[in-house]
Order: structure tokens, then C-alpha cells, then sequence
């Protein structure tokens, strides 16, 4: 029986057809202000993560990478789906 191994990378992620959603963790409050809260979230595009961060990038860093376009928050969740189970090779081009 073959053991699976587990996907701690980008790009073992990329090429197991994994989705990545961000949504903003920020509560009500920033110190003792109140604030409302922040309900951004998104898909995040796989590839490109694996063109900016590298494919070695390990995917519990992610979160300390990412800030809400919304409030500016750096507090972030990082949710990986996988369910989609497309699976990805990777390009070889010609030299």
C-alpha cells in the first residue's frame, strides 16, 4: 500500500488541485476602540502564489503574508479546500 505524503508546500498544493479562500479575521475591537468588523474575503489564485512566494513556500506561513484589502488588517484565516482534486502537472518547457 502506498503512503500519501502530506502537503506542506505551495506547489505540492498547486499540482494536488488544492483551492485557497482568505477571509479577515479582525474582531470589533483594535485596542480599546471599537470598529466594525470586517467580513472581506476571497479566493486566492494558486498559481500566482506559486509565481510570487515560490513552490517550496510552506503553506502555514501563508496568513503572515496576506493583509485585507478592506480594513488593512493583518490578522487573516487561510482555508484550504480539497475537494476541487484537479490535478496539475507540472510545465516543462524546452531548453
Amino acid at each position: 500500500m502506498e503512503e500519501k505524503k502530506p502537503i506542506v508546500t505551495l506547489g505540492q498544493a498547486y499540482e494536488a488541485g488544492w483551492r485557497v479562500n482568505a477571509r479577515c479575521a479582525h474582531g470589533k475591537k483594535r485596542g480599546m476602540k471599537q470598529m466594525p468588523e470586517c467580513y472581506e474575503n476571497a479566493e486566492l489564485d494558486l498559481e500566482t502564489l506559486v509565481w510570487t512566494r515560490g513552490e517550496g513556500f510552506p503553506l502555514q506561513d501563508l496568513w503572515s503574508r496576506l493583509k485585507c484589502p478592506h480594513c488593512w488588517s493583518r490578522r487573516i484565516t487561510v482555508l484550504f479546500d480539497q475537494s476541487a482534486n484537479v490535478k496539475r502537472s507540472r510545465k516543462v518547457t524546452p531548453q
